[in-house]
């Protein structure tokens, strides 16, 4: 009997699909007859049929196991008589028809949410009703308002969560004050972003001996979330279902209502409040001697920003320092105390790559209006070192007081991508490679002696796509990108739920107690997943020689386990609803742009094409390999690089190109580029069209002839009228990746020593 094997489908906007298997072997392609029936995101059983000419599995689709009960969104468009919703996520693939009852106070053109009320059939497409009006397509914030939908965001708090939050005192009590260190006369201070509204951390630090030498006390003060959030409650409930805040251009969706998040949580200045601290010895070679924890009542003595902190440090006699006469000492001793730290991160040998982070600049109307990088500086740097040192401490605690927690674990490069990357560095002629067991100081050392190289960007970006995703898990493996045996988060409870279950640990042992998760409120997904990727596992090391069963995890393991794997898939989902709601603003701020000439930089190179981001825009757009010349590009993956075989013109990272902006597709979040030679007179330009699949191979299986419904028809033409773009954008070129904005994911952010985020406290 053919092997039955279960997976959740990913659907192409072409029309074709994959099964993302769960035992983590490669996907099966489904050909557009298999997707007729089935929908994105459905969890199916299928069976291969066939392997296609290069030998990739194609599969039948033999059971629909579960459809989740996730709302579709798009725009409803009427002709003929006939209503329907075009799915904003093509990959979705098909259009849901809607009965004229079903339509409801909808109107033709706007944005709509919409219930299936009877599944796609291989012949029918599916039905559904109109649940929810978001409006008009154009409307401020309508891209945000998608995209919350879209990746299943929650964005409303529960009526039990809110009127908890109702009931919560407006300031510090004077029974919240028992049993802690006061520490109001310290002159703890805030250093965040001018843009920041809520204030998680606030630091100090004064020079003092340490053993016999000279060193630095430096405290960090962390907000004290887990004394008004109580385990299991409404508030609780909700923080745990989102994991983490979500930040968009001009709109945040915080993880605790705004009550506690902004206001009472929050270490305002010159107000009184509940915080953990992290008290520590620092030597003057930067190492942490000593270190304890305990809660303590704080007031903020200023509210800096990191331009301000900058200035300050940069002149100590000038206006920024005079405003701020008092506390000049105070940031200087922080200013040398990072010093040191800094000086520990070198001999860790941890990996520090500088990458170009970029802000969206948008009008009152939520349009951009430009797009600039963001500047790092040393007050970045400054804080970013205290907070990396409070949360080493925090790990150490936890695992010196052998109480499950959640760490951040950032394991090494799997096999495959060192493989890739030996070879990578030898066709190169790179003096230097890793071994079957690289260390942080590895990765160091070749991104070190290569600076310098013509192609140093392109060998710092394949190293770093060589790491792995960090994820939150119980199992304690070591943080490989900063070069720690255990690392975890503590500093920001306000916007990230492990921070949150952290705190509560470390008060725990404190205490001599344990603390115990509370059962989990969302559905078993994260519980099943777990338990596939266990049984996974299981299978493989009892294929091992010599193994020893290993005893099955109990409840509580299980519970931890789930919640680091819940965290994590909701930090993946937050940053793929940003990335998206930024690429559907970049699209539209593109299209502003069509036939205009840029400067730019190949920032990766793939069988189907070139990726090139503009100099002055910071937009990552597509060059097709047909608009690179006429001759034939051979993919070198060894040099990733194109290579053309007539005259050996080369295209790697770090290329430097011109191009101009031929085509923006809104829907598909995608930018085309072609290339403009020297001396020659741009103008748009038909290219042929492609196929591109979801792994960014050429898709080499036709789709077949399937007969659609005259009624699908009308309305797909319906479709194409108003969202028909100007004529400018209409030279067609080959589609890319679902989005050139977003390609990110696996290949961009493995570490979050390099990982580009939102807010700088997210950086690690």
């Amino acid at each position: 009997m053919l092997e039955e094997i279960e997976g959740t489908v990913q659907g192409h906007r072409d029309g074709h699909g994959f099964v993302v298997r769960d035992d983590g072997e490669p996907d099966i392609y489904l050909p557009p007859n298999e997707m007729r029936a089935v929908l994105h995101k459905d969890r199916v059983k299928v069976r291969i049929a066939r392997l296609d000419r290069k030998g990739r599995p194609e599969g039948r689709v033999l059971e629909i196991v579960e459809r989740p009960a996730q709302p579709i969104i798009g725009r409803l468009l009427h002709e003929s008589g006939i209503w329907i919703v075009a799915p904003e996520d093509k990959r979705y693939g098909q259009d849901v028809m809607i009965p004229r009852a079903a339509v409801g106070q909808a109107k033709a053109g706007q944005v709509v949410v919409v219930e299936l009320t009877e599944p796609p059939a291989l012949y029918g497409q599916p039905v559904g009703r109109v649940k929810e009006v978001l409006g008009e397509i154009d409307d401020p914030g309508m891209e945000i308002e998608i995209a919350v939908r879209k990746y299943g965001v929650p964005h409303q708090f529960s009526d039990a969560c809110l009127a908890e939050t109702r009931s919560l005192p407006d300031q510090v009590r004077a029974q919240d004050r028992r049993q802690r260190v006061d520490l109001t006369d310290v002159p703890l201070v805030t250093i965040d972003g001018e843009d920041a509204r809520d204030f998680d951390d606030a630091v100090y630090c004064t020079p003092t001996r340490v053993g016999r030498g000279k060193g630095w006390r430096l405290l960090v003060a962390i907000a004290d979330v887990s004394h008004y959030v109580q385990t299991g409650s409404a508030i609780d409930t909700d923080a745990y279902e989102r994991a983490t805040s979500v930040y968009f251009p001009r709109r945040v969706i915080p993880m605790l209502p705004e009550k506690l998040s902004n206001g009472l949580c929050s270490l305002n200045p010159e107000v009184d409040r509940l915080c953990m601290v992290c008290d520590m010895l620092i030597t003057a070679k930067g190492e942490i001697h000593a270190y304890q924890f305990y809660p303590a009542v704080m007031h903020s003595h200023a509210r800096f920003t990191y331009t301000e902190v900058a200035a300050i440090l940069a002149n100590t006699r000038g206006p920024e320092a005079r405003r701020h006469a008092a506390r000049v000492d105070d940031l200087l001793n922080l200013h040398d105390v990072y010093r040191a730290l800094l000086s520990q991160r070198t001999v860790r040998g941890a990996v520090d790559f500088e990458t170009t982070e970029t802000q969206i600049v948008c009008d009152e109307a939520g349009h951009i209006e430009k797009i600039v990088p963001r500047t790092r500086t040393e007050a970045h740097r400054l804080i970013e070192e205290a907070m990396l040192a409070a949360n080493v401490c925090s790990a150490d605690f936890i695992a010196q007081g052998k109480h499950p927690g959640l760490y951040r674990v950032h394991e090494g490069p799997t096999p495959e991508k060192k493989d890739v990357l030996r070879n990578y560095l030898k066709a190169l002629g790179v003096g230097l490679s890793i071994g079957d067991n690289p260390t942080p100081g590895d990765f160091q050392r070749i991104a070190a002696a290569t600076k310098d190289r013509p192609d140093a960007q392109q060998i710092h970006t394949m190293l770093l796509r060589s790491m792995q995703q960090a994820i939150y898990t119980p199992v304690n493996s070591g943080h490989f990108g900063l070069a720690y045996e255990a690392y975890t988060h503590f500093t920001s409870p306000i916007r990230r739920y492990p921070d949150l279950l952290v705190h509560r640990v470390i008060k725990a042992i404190l205490a001599g107690q344990r603390y115990r998760l509370p059962a989990l409120p969302l559905p078993g997904e994260a519980h099943a997943k777990l338990a596939r990727r266990l049984e996974k596992t299981a299978a493989s090391k009892a294929r091992e020689p010599g193994h020893k069963p290993a005893p099955a995890p109990t409840g509580d393991e299980l519970a931890w386990q789930a919640a680091g794997l819940h965290c994590s898939a909701n930090e993946r989902r937050a940053d793929e609803a940003s990335r998206d709601v930024e690429a559907w603003l970049k699209c539209k701020y593109m299209r502003e742009h069509l036939g205009e000439e840029y400067s730019g930089v190949v920032t990766a190179a793939t069988s189907f094409g070139i990726f090139v981001t503009l100099d002055e825009m910071y937009v990552e757009g597509l060059v097709h390999i047909t608009e690179l010349g006429g001759e034939y590009f051979r993919f070198d993956e060894l040099r990733q690089e194109l290579r053309g075989e007539r005259t050996g013109i080369r295209y790697a990272i770090g290329t430097r190109v011109r191009v101009q902006v031929s085509r923006v597709d809104l829907d598909g979040r995608r930018i085309d580029f072609r290339l403009v030679h020297e001396g020659e007179l741009a103008g748009p330009r038909l290219a042929r069209g492609s196929t591109v699949s979801r792994n960014g191979d050429e898709a080499s299986l036709p789709a077949p002839a399937v007969p659609r419904p005259a009624k699908a028809t009308k309305a797909k033409a319906a479709r194409k009228r108003e969202a028909s773009v100007p004529a400018a954008a209409k030279s067609r070129s080959a589609p890319g990746r679902a989005s050139a904005a977003a390609k990110g994911g696996k290949s961009r952010g493995a570490a979050d020593a390099a990982a580009g985020k939102r807010a700088r406290k997210s950086r690690r």
